[in-house]
């Protein structure tokens, strides 16, 4: 079970790490564990938000918030329709206590969330906000890192557009001109674009993202399914858990997806085009890879020239015979003429 939870929070993009290790000490602990607590409250709040519902459960800070945690969890499994009487029922100290009813919590949850998720991704609903606020832009993350990376102000409310980057602009020439002329280097990309080609930029990076998407699928299924077949051999019988716990860690850091945006091609210096590839030049015999050295190997054969001939399976071609054929017809007229004689002298 602890697999298929590692595999699922996996699949949802949990935001912390989880290896095996961590996951097993935080269903050891329980309700008392602060790592087990948040990822509760991170399913919990996912699913409130796909299923529209009213209870919602809080991680805990310390073990003073560990009674209150194991309340709100049980309403919210009461509202949700929990079937397992072990987590839903009974008394409060002994429910998300034990490994056991942990793990199946965990496993219960992470089994909704997922299918909430394919129900919302079938029938989506359309977001709901509070009555009277506006729903908040896709980019109002981006313009609240400016403001902090830049050590500018909150902007009032009656900002237009123009006046928030001329402020932008102006807190940049003031950094630039602290530190030497080429300090940044000079912009890859020169020329001014028009609102069109923007457009035919913006379309160009999206199927360069789905085409590299498809890449990465390709390239990560290929080495899922060479660790997979690592198992198959007799020396790892035994040692699956082991492989999947060294594993996993690095397999978590690799996404399919790509955050290659116009932005990037705003920033990018003349630089990047004289970046090395790591299997040219010098570049080649520093990197990591090339100082592994593979040891002596069995002969695996399959030289054809070492190999049999194949039986023949048809006899050798001879040539015919001259006069052959006549002699089989002439055969056959004697024969019948010898018949027919016998059949006078009756």
């Amino acid at each position: 079970m602890e697999n298929d939870i590692l595999d699922a929070l996996e699949d949802l993009a949990y935001e912390d790490a989880v290896d095996e290790t961590v996951l097993s000490k935080a269903v050891e602990g329980g309700s008392q564990s602060q790592v087990f607590t948040k990822l509760c409250a991170w399913i919990t709040v996912e699913l409130k938000g796909l299923c529209n519902l009213e209870e919602c459960v809080h991680p805990t800070q310390s073990e003073e918030d560990t009674e209150g945690f194991e309340m709100e969890m049980s309403s919210f499994l009461n509202e949700f329709g929990c079937p397992h009487a072990g987590v839903s029922s009974g008394d409060f100290a002994q429910r998300f206590r034990t490994r056991e009813n942990c793990l199946l919590l965990l496993d219960y949850l992470l089994t909704e969330l997922q299918a909430a998720q394919m129900t919302h991704a079938n029938h989506p609903r359309p977001p709901t906000t509070p009555t009277g606020q506006a729903p908040a832009s896709p980019h109002t993350g981006e313009l609240k890192a400016i403001c902090i990376t830049l050590g500018m102000s909150r902007p009032p409310p009656t900002i237009t557009t123009f006046q928030f980057f001329t402020g932008v602009e102006k807190k940049l020439r003031e950094f630039l001109s602290k530190v030497p002329q080429d300090h940044i280097g000079r912009p890859l990309m020169k020329r001014a674009m028009a609102p069109g080609q923007w457009a035919q930029l913006e379309i160009i990076n999206r199927k360069l993202a789905e085409e590299y998407r498809i890449r990465r699928e390709m390239l990560l299924k290929r080495l899922d399914v060479t660790i997979q077949s690592f198992n198959w051999s007799d020396r790892t019988k035994g040692k699956e858990d082991a492989v999947a716990q060294a594993f996993r860690p690095k397999r978590q850091v690799l996404s399919t997806q790509t955050n290659v945006i116009l932005a990037d091609l705003l920033s990018a210096r003349e630089d990047i085009a004289r970046i090395q590839k790591t299997s040219f030049g010098a570049t080649r015999h520093n990197c990591a890879i090339n100082k592994v050295l593979m040891g002596r190997v069995p002969d695996r054969g399959g030289r054809a020239w070492e190999r049999a001939p194949p039986p023949k399976e048809m006899p050798a071609f001879r040539k015919r015979e001259e006069g052959g054929r006549g002699g089989f017809g002439g055969g056959r007229g004697g024969h019948r003429g010898g018949y027919g004689g016998g059949g006078d002298r009756g």
